[in-house]
């Protein structure tokens, strides 16, 4: 189910984004911002996964040898 949600833009930056609609880089204002959120859970997710491999290389880490290591 998806929910609408009102954002405020100054006049400027609504202009850049409609006009990368009207370029066709993307279908829908909507899109655009779903395509710039998708990159926002990337970028936090490459943060987490690099914060990770520092705690190992500082031997934070705990090596998993299965699944039931987790617990």
């Amino acid at each position: 189910m998806r929910q609408v949600i009102n954002i405020s833009l100054p006049k400027q930056t609504a202009h850049e984004v409609k006009s990368a609609v009207k370029r066709g880089n993307y279908l829908s204002v909507s899109e655009f911002f779903r395509d710039l959120l998708r990159d926002w859970q990337a970028g936090n997710l490459l943060n987490e996964l690099n914060q990770s491999r520092k705690e190992i290389k500082a031997g934070k880490g705990k090596t998993l040898k299965s699944l039931k290591d987790l617990r």
